[in-house]
């Protein structure tokens, strides 16, 4: 009992009890049975990502420059740094500037695990960066610049400047179904389900998380 924070390795044992009796953590994580229960993840699973967060992150919490850094790791050829930004507010639920174990799980739950509706209704939140309701088409630039710079230039060497705006165009005459300049989570969604190209394109997530 009483382990000190400083041990280089953090194990977590079988039960949730020594799980998280740590007393000198500041943000503790809920029981691994109720996230259990809340994420479609098993309990080996929550440990295993309990367990890389925790090396991570001592605290028990992640603000966005040390996301950033994590982050900027996995894609060490190009610049991640803005999509990490735009990845980083949808993590923070709560707007608090800071992303616990609890955010981190219930997100990736979702992108990982969940319906194809739970994840078009989590992209959907992404690409929209003032959180209004509705897509712009300069967020939707804005995100897909982010996924190209992320990618870097020697991933895709016959890549055009204009790449990210062609794509963009596309996307957008698609779902914008009544013309106004905008996107609503409705035509999203809709036109996503329809459209076997665009799914393929959010298959994306799945490289990029």
């Amino acid at each position: 009992k009483g382990r000190s924070l400083h041990l280089e390795v953090f194990q977590l044992s079988d039960s949730v009890e020594d799980d998280f009796e740590l007393s000198t953590v500041c943000h503790r994580p809920e029981g691994l049975d109720k996230l259990q229960e809340q994420t479609k993840f098993t309990k080996k699973e929550l440990q295993v990502l309990y367990r890389g967060f925790k090396n991570e992150c001592p605290s028990g919490v992640v603000n966005e420059e040390t996301f950033k850094t994590i982050y900027s790791k996995f894609f060490p050829q190009g610049d991640s740094g803005a999509y990490a930004h735009f990845l980083f507010e949808a993590f923070d639920t709560n707007k608090n500037g800071s992303v616990s174990f609890e955010d981190f799980v219930f997100g990736l739950s979702i992108i990982l695990r969940g319906t194809i509706n739970d994840r078009l209704n989590w992209a959907f939140n992404l690409y929209d960066l003032n959180k209004d309701g509705c897509i712009t088409k300069e967020e939707m630039m804005d995100i897909m610049k982010s996924i190209y710079d992320m990618m870097g230039k020697y991933t895709y060497p016959c890549m055009q400047d204009e790449a990210p705006r062609e794509h963009v165009e596309s996307f957008f005459q698609k779902m914008d179904r009544n013309n106004d300049g905008v996107v609503t989570i409705d035509e999203f969604i809709e036109t996503c389900q329809k459209d076997e190209n665009i799914m393929q394109s959010m298959q994306l997530f799945d490289n990029v998380i």
